[in-house]
């Protein structure tokens, strides 16, 4: 299968690639340098760089778009400047790819392009799966939807779209899990305001193995909440982290300067959402890390 990436040299792209070596690549990157040094260490087969869309005269030899670049969310505060990168990023790319795939005459027959959770902003406890409806005035929840509503210009008769509405990816190497390591390992780890609010993780392995799932499964179509079946709270992530580590758990950092320190970006690590990956589970995708322990157990085992 012949596959154009976006995102592939950030935290899920590289490990993605690592798993699609059998296949033809063509990564779509800012600075082809930089992408090489970056996946050097992978044994990702070969893979065509390409600094811009125009380069391909058309997606007629593409068999698949897999769409994750998107500037960091959570890197920097909300300014006005930096919601414009943030929206640009995933905005005008992934308009390019649509604009590309009804320019061909024979369009790729996957297009996954990228999402989160934010879509769905603050649910509070309740559980919910890919079929809540959301309309909201909060920023998190304006980038995903509107993102969502672009890529699914691409769908046609020719082309099914699938939409990743991805939750906190844990990994070893990047990601939120990486940021909160330093503190809980020096015993200043502990539960964000309240504590209440629910986390939708997946573990980096599922997270791959999901998209690699869609990307195999021809009737696969629509969003999909890439995050494991048994979603937490804060404070039980918190206390899990801090026991996998062997380390107290007595701190807590209040609401109050979580929203001084990050302004209006506080509500990634305030709002709640108990996030089902319904979709996901019913076509067939089956989870390695569906319960935290195992999870945090597998990726910490040597940093213990």
């Amino acid at each position: 299968m012949h596959i154009l990436v976006t995102g592939g040299t950030g935290f899920i792209g590289k490990a993605l690639l690592a798993h699609l070596a059998k296949h033809q690549i063509t990564l779509l990157t800012r600075s082809t340098e930089k992408a090489k040094d970056t996946l050097a260490h992978l044994d990702i087969g070969h893979i065509d760089y390409i600094n811009a869309l125009d380069e391909l005269s058309d997606f007629n030899h593409i068999d698949a778009i897999i769409n994750l670049a998107g500037e960091p969310i959570v890197d920097k505060r909300w300014s006005n400047q930096q919601k414009k990168v943030i929206c640009d990023s995933r905005w005008k790319i992934t308009e390019q790819l649509v604009a590309k795939c009804h320019a061909s005459s024979i369009p790729p027959h996957t297009f996954i392009s990228g999402s989160a959770v934010g879509y769905y902003a603050d649910q509070q406890a309740h559980p919910f799966d890919e079929s809540l409806v959301v309309h909201h005035h909060g920023f998190a929840h304006h980038i995903c939807a509107k993102w969502e509503e672009i890529a699914k210009h691409a769908e046609s008769e020719n082309t099914r779209v699938c939409l990743l509405r991805t939750g906190i990816v844990l990994g070893r190497c990047g990601g939120a899990l990486s940021k909160m390591l330093l503190p809980y390992q020096l015993g200043l780890g502990g539960p964000i305001g309240h504590g209440q609010q629910y986390m939708p993780w997946i573990h980096l392995h599922d997270m791959v193995h999901a998209i690699l799932h869609l990307l195999n499964t021809p009737h696969a179509k629509g969003p999909f909440n890439l995050c494991a079946p048994h979603p937490v709270t804060n404070k039980e992530f918190s206390q899990m982290l801090a026991k996998t580590l062997h380390r107290p758990h007595l701190l807590f950092t209040p609401t109050w300067a979580i929203k001084l320190l990050l302004g209006e970006s506080a509500s990634l690590l305030l709002d709640s959402q108990r996030a089902k990956p319904k979709n996901l589970t019913d076509i067939g995708f089956e989870f390695k890390y569906s319960y935290l322990p195992p999870a945090l157990e597998n990726l910490l085992q040597s940093k213990n």
